[in-house]
């Protein structure tokens, strides 16, 4: 089975309610959705969100790189190749992780269509059945712990407070979360590097001292500041999980050898796809670091690849993030995994099991 083309789409799904952190607000579920032809009629899916302020990839940067750049390398490939592949699709052009781990979804989605497997059983195997987190979005307090309410009544049991804005706003916003709904919901913080490496040992010490327990809190400080998560990480007993510091493999060893992460997040935008996901996976289990799956506010296309590789690293990957779907106002993504707002369920189709994608806009390139 050979690639014989590439083509774009585009996939847009209404937030339920907007999705606010301390870096961005986000309206939509903007997907461009990447599809690979081959010689046997068979399509492989991919997509990847636009994330200029976190990866520094557009859509438009993402269908350059993949037309102009790394496409021509792969066409005429025989998926079989599949280490090959990948291997043309990280060193075709340096950066542009969204466009390689787009590329990347189609090419191991074609993979386990060729051997008629589901991905995750290709990938290791695993239970086909995750739960995830939910995403809480900064806001005021009263909007938030109503989010809060709302998500434990809709069977959310772990739940991703989302602040960065402000420090001592901050600290009332976690204070009044966990006096409202730690007994009923384990909480995750996560700053989107709002603070500093003093701010959050000021605000995390202020908590802990007064019984607040809290998961983990994530990526507090700005990505290039491992200094700090170092300086956190000696000085508070919660965990401190790395995300925008965490891109590579390269990134994450830096990481594990300074001591300055307790725990890995794993995003496919950001490390450039599965098959360097993979390495990030192992290589934190070969040093006894937990990881979390993650995602940037993708839809189900993008997150079911996700879901499959944590289904197949469940000894590595043992928190999961992937509420993107269960954000959206609607999945228009038929077949394979079922997101069912904290349950998501592996179908056991070919690949990542899409049998078809409602209101997908054809792209033509250049556009």
């Amino acid at each position: 089975m050979k690639i014989t083309a590439i083509r774009f789409a585009k996939l847009e799904v209404p937030l339920i309610t907007p999705f606010k952190t301390a870096m961005r607000t986000v309206q939509n579920i903007t997907d461009l959705v990447v599809i690979i032809e081959t010689d046997k009629g068979v399509l492989g899916y991919g997509s990847a969100p636009s994330t200029p302020i976190i990866t520094g990839d557009t859509h438009g940067s993402i269908c350059y790189a993949i037309n102009n750049v790394i496409g021509p390398h792969i066409i005429g490939m025989d998926i079989e190749d599949l280490n090959a592949i990948c291997h043309k699709i990280q060193h075709a052009i340096v950066a542009n992780s969204s466009a390689k781990a787009a590329l990347e979804i189609a090419i191991y989605d074609l993979w386990a269509k060729r051997f008629d497997a589901p991905l995750y059983k290709m990938l290791g195997g695993g239970k086909p059945i995750l739960s995830t987190d939910v995403t809480i979005s900064v806001d005021h307090i009263e909007k938030m712990l109503a989010d809060a309410n709302l998500a434990i009544s809709q069977g959310f049991e772990i739940l991703k407070i989302k602040i960065g804005t402000d420090i001592e706003n901050d600290i009332e916003r976690i204070y009044s979360i966990h006096q409202d709904v730690a007994k009923r919901a384990t909480l995750r913080l996560d700053v989107n590097q709002g603070w500093t490496a003093k701010q959050t040992v000021y605000a995390m010490q202020k908590l802990e001292n007064i019984g607040v327990e809290l998961e983990l809190i994530e990526q507090p400080v700005k990505s290039n500041d491992i200094k700090g998560l170092r300086y956190i990480s000696e000085r508070i007993t919660t965990p401190v999980m790395a995300d925008e510091s965490a891109f590579s493999p390269l990134q994450v060893i830096d990481l594990i050898r300074s001591g300055a992460a307790d725990i890995i997040n794993i995003k496919l935008m950001k490390c450039a796809g599965l098959s360097q996901a993979i390495k990030i996976a192992d290589l934190a289990e070969l040093h006894d670091i937990p990881c979390m799956i993650g995602c940037m506010l993708e839809g189900s296309i993008g997150v079911a690849a996700a879901a499959h590789l944590a289904a197949a690293k469940a000894s590595s990957i043992s928190l999961i993030d992937l509420d993107g779907p269960a954000l959206g106002q609607y999945d228009p993504v038929v077949g394979g995994v079922d997101f069912n707002l904290s349950n998501i369920t592996l179908g056991q189709g070919a690949g990542l099991g899409i049998e078809r994608i409602n209101d997908l806009q054809e792209l033509t390139w250049p556009f």
